[in-house]
């Protein structure tokens, strides 16, 4: 028994509109969601190089040994103003949240060493969480290229896909 006229163009139909949903949930909704692990993952790269490069600062004030330090203080616009610090041998630290605590350097530095730490930690689940919204992408372009693979007309030439990697 042949289908009735029309039955093909409704299932054809169908196709597409599935079709056209699923590429707005990746564009909407998982191409978005990457775009903000990444981000925050960059953000968390970015703090860590901060503390390291505390980190750095505070073993050359120890190699130095003096109490005493010349520098440079930015006050904001590239403008800057020399300073000096008559005793170093405590450091203001920032812990979190706009809270500074302070700390001798070997306090500092094993601060550092927990904090970089728990940000590496951070950075390798955002990775893991950025892997896992990529494969759910590629799954979902891979059942479109079925589903429109489907759609191809039946004298089997086959149709230009809408979407490619």
């Amino acid at each position: 028994m042949a289908p009735p006229p029309g039955a093909n163009a409704n299932a054809n139909g169908a196709i597409d509109a599935k079709v056209l949903r699923y590429e707005a949930f990746v564009d909407q909704v998982l191409k978005r969601d990457l775009q903000k692990v990444l981000e925050q993952r960059d953000e968390v790269y970015e703090k860590v190089s901060q503390y390291l490069q505390l980190k750095n600062t505070v073993l050359s004030l120890q190699e130095a040994g003096s109490k005493r330090l010349k520098t440079e203080v930015d006050l904001g616009c590239s403008f800057f103003v020399q300073a000096e610090v008559e005793d170093c041998s405590r450091i203001m630290v920032l812990v979190g949240f706009g809270c500074f605590v302070e700390m001798t350097h070997d306090e500092a530095l094993r601060f550092i060493d927990r904090k970089t730490a728990q940000l590496t930690a951070l950075s390798d689940q955002l990775t893991k969480d950025s892997a896992k919204i990529k494969a759910n992408i590629r799954m979902v372009l891979e059942g479109l290229r079925e589903l429109q693979s489907l759609a191809d007309p039946p004298d089997g030439s086959p149709g230009s896909p809408r979407i490619h990697l």
